[in-house]
This record gives C-alpha cells, structure tokens and sequence, in this order.
C-alpha cells in the first residue's frame, strides 16, 4: 500500500484573511440548543486503531462514536500509521457507530474549487456505498480548512459540517462549519476535560475529535487510557453521548 504525503498548509496572508472571513459567511445557524449537555466522540480518516482501541473503549460503555471516512485513504499508511479497511469500519458501522464523510482523497476544502470539491464528495460517497455504509449525513472538512466554496457546495448537503475550531454547539452556532475539540498532543486530555464541564454547564454539545489511539499516538491522537478517562468524565458529569449524526437529530427536536 502506498504511503500518505504530508500536508502543507496555505500559510499565506490570503489563506490566513480566506480563514477569518469564511465563518461569517455562508452561515447556517442553529435554532435551538440541545436542552441537556451532549458529547460526540469523533475519528478523523479513520485510523485503524481508532476502529479497534477507539470503538472498544466507547463500546464498553454501551456506546457509540462518528468515523469521518476518506475512503482513498482504506488501508494506506500515512502519519497516523495504518488506516482501517473497508471490512472494519462496515463492522463498526455493523454495531451502531456512524460512518460520515471526509471527502475521497482527503482534499484541502479550503485551497480546491467547488467543482473539485463536489466531484471528490461524489467519489466518497460512491466508495461508501459500494462498501455497504448507509448514506452519510454529517461531514468534516479536512485539515479543518474551509473555503466560501466549500461552504456553498455542501452545506446543503449535509445536516452538519464540522470544523477544528474550539467551541461549543448551542442555538446560533453555524452548522456549515460546526466547532470541534482535539484530544492530541500532551494537553489534550485536559482541554477536553474542560470543554466538558463547559458543556454541561452551559447545556450544549460538544464534538470532540481525534485520529489514532494507541499507547504512543501522533502528535494528532491519544492513548487509549486518556479516550477512556474522558468517556468516564463525560459521563460522570451526567452528559448524553451521541454519534454526531444522533447530535443533530437532537437539535431537531
């Protein structure tokens, strides 16, 4: 299998100003809040240990998480090591956890065009489809780079697209382009625990993401100890822990 090249980032002042300029834009505001707090536990292009550590600590609980599939990226390597196969996510999807969208070849949403965008959206969730996955209805943007584009070609396609910026889901927040919350690197653990008791204080939802669980992660993932000591936290603090998809089901009412 081939290997994933790394990403470089548009670290041009245009990039930096598109980045700013974008949230207030194309915006799709909530309606309502949740009404009781919640918390989503989600995997970026799906690892394969965040199909057997990630799934098993949710699992444990009797609960379920959202993997954000590339499909291009089914079984190569890249900085996160080896990303799960067709076979192991259609087992998750199987047991209940949510297979969602993360474009076919894990393309920048923020630097493509919107012709390319929705080609390789189409491509994904041909893929998906062909594996066996029910149709996706929620999706992350890739790097959480987003584009006015890309915006305008997918917010009407999914009920929400989920950035990397910090934050919580409450009446306003703009599902186009949705916050979220890393457990990574050696201060990960900490601020998602703070996010949480954010969440149950305030009554809102919380997305938390990550990419491989292992005992020693990318500087993008977690161990499979700090997974399971934030699902404990969550639900010590008496939050609700939905798939991303069960989140906007609430938000609906």
């Amino acid at each position: 299998m081939s290997e994933i090249a790394a990403y470089s980032a548009d670290r041009s002042l245009k990039g930096k100003l598109r980045r700013r300029l974008v949230r207030l834009a194309e915006r799709r505001p909530a309606r309502r809040g949740p009404g009781r707090a919640m918390v989503s536990f989600s995997f970026d292009d799906a690892p394969a240990t965040a199909v057997t550590e990630g799934r098993a600590a949710l699992e444990s609980h009797g609960l379920r998480g959202t993997y954000f599939v590339a499909a291009e990226l089914s079984g190569r390597t890249g900085p996160m090591g080896l990303n799960a196969v067709r076979e192991d996510l259609m087992q998750a999807a199987a047991a209940g956890h949510e297979i969602a969208c993360h474009t076919y070849s894990h393309l920048d949403c923020g630097q493509a065009d919107r012709a390319t965008i929705e080609a390789d959206v189409e491509r994904n969730t041909a893929a998906l489809s062909a594996w066996g996955a029910a149709p996706a209805t929620t999706f992350a943007y890739p790097y959480g780079d987003v584009s006015l584009a890309a915006k305008q070609a997918l917010g009407g396609r999914y009920a929400l697209l989920r950035g990397l910026h910090h934050g919580l889901i409450e009446a306003g927040t703009d599902l186009n382009q949705a916050p979220a919350v890393g457990i990574e690197g050696p201060e990960g653990e900490v601020l998602v625990r703070d996010w949480i008791d954010r969440a149950v204080q305030r009554r809102a939802w919380l997305i938390v993401y990550t990419h491989d669980v292992v005992a020693a992660p990318s500087p993008f993932g977690c161990t499979p100890g700090t997974l399971s000591r934030l699902i404990d936290h969550a639900l010590t603090r008496r939050a609700e822990i939905v798939t991303v998809a069960e989140g906007v089901l609430r938000l609906a009412g």
